[in-house]
């Protein structure tokens, strides 16, 4: 591996004993890292730091789970949105705990996520490879962001709303389709929860590479960012709102741990 290149690897071994990980390594910087004897990641920043960090993030992470809860019992269209949508995790479910897990599937997903994010911060993709027994990914970038990101964007998800725009954009979208739709995509979104629960059940060295506390928030709050961003466009309510619902939700909780110190 060349100087300023990491490599983002990912093992699935099994189907109903999963042994998953995820690691990064950079040729730039390995001899720095084996002097630190593993204090520190691949960018110089100590884990204590990012410790703290993730421990000044707890209260913003409860925040923001005030912030969902109120966005999706104020959101409404439960027949237009939620019925289908349920329905569609539903069927996910029942194929996640009674059908052999598609993790060629997710492990594309995965390292396809962590593409993305490279190619987002201006990164370039190297080599990609992907399959049922595991996979990596070598890019010329890498940040915390990337490496947590298949834990928290929902890519099939995405990929699923860019195709329902792109057929408005080209006038060929019915609302007939819309049922089949929220169907489809209740069925994504419990795709992406069931198997990043399912992988996060073992070590992963993504997370211990990032701390595990700082790591929990950022997984966190990037899915509770996913669904305040996705529940007021599914449900057709204003992104402004939702920002400034979380806001005062943040807020609330800033003003209690004051109190209480």
């Amino acid at each position: 591996m060349a100087p300023g290149e990491f490599t983002l690897l990912c093992e699935a071994r099994g189907d109903q004993n999963l042994s998953s990980s995820c690691k990064i390594e950079s040729a730039k910087w390995v001899n720095w890292l084996a002097s630190a004897g593993g204090i520190s990641d691949a960018w110089g920043v100590p884990k204590w730091v990012k410790m703290f960090i993730g421990i000044l993030l707890l209260p913003v992470c409860v925040g923001t789970a005030k912030a969902v809860w109120l966005a999706l019992s104020q959101s409404g269209g439960a027949d237009r949105v939620w019925l289908p949508m349920l329905a569609g995790a539903a069927c996910w479910i029942v194929v996640f705990l009674l059908l052999p897990k598609p993790m060629w599937v997710y492990v594309f997903g995965h390292e396809l996520t962590h593409a993305v994010w490279t190619w987002i911060f201006g990164g370039s993709i190297k080599r990609f490879k992907a399959g049922a027994e595991g996979g990596h990914v070598v890019s010329t970038k890498s940040n915390f962001v990337i490496v947590l990101a298949p834990y928290f964007f929902p890519l099939y998800a995405v990929l699923l709303v860019l195709a329902f725009v792109i057929m408005i954009l080209f006038g060929v979208w019915h609302q007939a389709y819309a049922p089949w739709f929220h169907l489809l995509l209740g069925a994504a979104y419990a795709f992406h929860l069931t198997l990043t629960w399912h992988i996060l059940r073992t070590r992963q060295t993504d997370i211990t590479s990032q701390g595990y506390i700082f790591s929990a928030a950022v997984i966190f709050l990037g899915n509770a960012l996913v669904l305040l961003i996705g529940v007021p466009l599914l449900t057709r309510h204003s992104l402004v709102d939702s920002f400034v619902s979380w806001l005062h939700c943040n807020d609330q909780v800033l003003h209690r741990l004051v109190q209480w110190f």
